[in-house]
């Protein structure tokens, strides 16, 4: 890469990176559109967390394929012809991006879920637990309020 006298990366490089993230990240609030959609999502979606933390609550529809557990289960429960988007708790932690890096590495097309649970969460979507389905005030600093989109 080279940079810019300013110490930024030429624009064409900038752009080329920015092309590359959004192929191979999506956000919480995609995936909620996505799964809210009439039919077949066009993915499945895998929480890559310990079943301790799948109890406390994860995302309906969702997949529970720890991490450790990728190449040993991956190919008995998946399908490589249908892409896999996986998350974790959140931005602090990179468990979706292992258990992303695992699935890529044996053959499936794989996009990682930014902001994790917590966010799904704090966006005010629905998610399930051992108790049922339930679903949070949306935090005012993740989320727009009233329901609008936020413009991105």
């Amino acid at each position: 890469m080279t940079t810019h006298p300013t110490g930024h990366l030429r624009p064409a490089e900038a752009a080329a990176h920015f092309r590359a993230r959004l192929a191979l990240y999506t956000d919480v609030s995609d995936v909620a559109a996505a799964l809210a959609g009439v039919g077949d999502p066009g993915f499945v979606l895998i929480d890559s967390r310990s079943t301790e933390s799948w109890d406390q609550g994860h995302v309906s529809g969702a997949v529970h394929l720890p991490t450790a557990l990728v190449p040993e289960r991956a190919e008995e429960i998946l399908d490589r012809a249908v892409p896999v988007v996986t998350y974790c708790w959140g931005p602090g932690c990179d468990g979706a991006a292992r258990s992303a890096l695992a699935l890529a590495e044996l053959g499936f097309h794989v996009k990682e879920m930014i902001g994790g649970f917590e966010y799904w969460v704090r966006e005010g979507f629905e998610f399930e637990t051992g108790q049922g389905r339930e679903r949070r005030t949306p935090d005012p600093l993740t989320a727009p309020e009233r329901a609008a989109a936020c413009g991105c």
